[in-house]
C-alpha cells in the first residue's frame, strides 16, 4: 500500500490534483507532520478540471515544472546559509563584557523565528522571502544560544561546544538519511502517528518543566545537567531524527506525485526547522556532559 505524504502541504497538492500530470491522488486519512494543519486547497487556481474529467489540465500547473531533488537540495542550501551566516554574526556580537545586544539578538531572533515559523506553517507558504528571513531569525537565535551555553561553562574554548554540535549534527543528519535510503527505516503511517504522539507528550512535559521553573529552580530537572536533563536531550534527539524520516519521506513522496517546483521551498523549509532543532538538543546535550564531567 502506497505511504501517503504527512506533510500537509505536499498531501494538499497532490489531493487537489496539482502535480503535473494532473492524476487524481486520494486524501490521506489525516494530516500530520511538524506543521500539523488541515490543508485544503482548490485545483481551480491551477487549471485542473474536477475529478473524472477527461480534459487534460491547462493553466499554469500544466506548464509547471515538477520539484527535483536537486531544487530541494538548493533551496535548503541556502536555507542553512542563511542559518550560518547570521548565526556567525549572533555568536561573535555576544559580548560577555556588555551582553545587551547579544541577548536582544537571541531573544528577537527566537520571538522573529517562532512567528515567521508558525506564519509559513499555518499560511503553507512558498514564498522565498518569508522562508529566507525565517532562517535569517533562526540564525541570530542559534548563533546567541549557543554563546550562551558556552559561557556558562567556564574555561571553556570558544566555539568548542559548537564545533561538537555541528559535527554531532552532521552526523545525525547522515545517519538517518542512510537509514531512510536503504529502508532500515520505514516511514508508515504507524510510525508517523507515534512520532507525533511521541513529540506532543515532549512538548507538553517541557512546557510543565517551564511552568515549574518559576517556582521551583531547575523546574523539573528535564533541562539541568543531570543523568535525567541528559536522558531528555537523548530522547529529543531521537525524536528530532525520527522527523527527519518523516521529512525525507514527504519529500520523495512530492517528488514521484511531480507536485510544482515551487513547493521545494516548503520541503527546505521543513529540513530547516528540524536541522536548527536538532542542532539545538545536541549542544545541550554535549553542554550537560561537559557540565557533569567538570563538576
Amino acid at each position: 500500500m502506497r505511504m501517503r505524504s504527512s506533510n500537509p502541504v505536499l498531501k494538499g497538492v497532490v489531493s487537489t490534483g496539482q502535480g503535473r500530470t494532473g492524476a487524481q491522488y486520494a486524501p490521506g486519512p489525516y494530516a500530520q507532520g511538524p506543521y500539523a494543519q488541515p490543508y485544503q486547497q482548490g485545483a481551480a487556481g491551477y487549471g485542473y478540471q474536477q475529478p473524472g474529467s477527461p480534459t487534460t489540465p491547462t493553466g499554469p500547473a500544466a506548464s509547471a515544472e515538477p520539484m527535483t531533488i536537486d531544487d530541494v537540495v538548493m533551496r535548503t542550501g541556502m536555507t542553512l546559509g542563511m542559518v550560518i551566516l547570521t548565526a556567525i554574526a549572533s555568536f561573535f556580537l555576544f559580548d560577555p563584557a556588555n551582553p545587551g545586544l547579544g541577548y536582544a539578538l537571541t531573544f528577537g531572533g527566537m520571538i522573529g523565528g517562532l512567528i515567521l515559523g508558525l506564519i509559513i506553517a499555518f499560511t503553507r507558504s512558498t514564498n522565498p522571502v518569508l522562508i529566507m528571513l525565517y532562517a535569517a531569525f533562526e540564525g541570530l537565535f542559534v548563533g546567541g544560544i549557543s554563546r550562551v551555553f558556552e559561557l556558562s561553562l567556564p574555561n571553556t574554548p570558544t566555539g568548542s561546544l559548537v564545533t561538537q554540535a555541528v559535527f554531532g549534527t552532521i552526523f545525525a543528519f547522515a545517519t538517518m538519511l542512510a537509514l531512510y535510503r536503504f529502508r532500515i527505516v520505514r516511514v508508515t503511517n504507524t510510525f508517523v502517528k507515534v512520532v507525533m504522539g511521541a513529540l506532543l507528550g515532549a512538548l507538553v512535559l517541557i512546557l510543565a518543566n517551564f511552568v515549574v521553573g518559576f517556582f521551583i529552580p531547575g523546574g523539573l530537572g528535564l533541562r539541568e545537567p543531570s543523568a535525567l536533563g541528559v536522558l531528555v536531550s537523548l530522547v529529543m534527539v531521537v525524536l528530532a531524527c525520527a522527523v527527519l524520516a518523516i521529512e525525507f519521506n514527504d519529500i520523495e513522496s512530492g517528488i514521484k506525485q511531480g507536485i510544482p517546483q515551487r513547493f521545494a521551498w516548503q520541503c527546505a523549509f521543513g529540513l530547516t526547522l528540524t536541522l536548527v532543532w536538532l542542532y539545538i538538543e545536541i549542544l545541550r546535550l554535549v553542554w550537560m556532559l561537559q557540565a557533569i564531567f567538570s563538576e
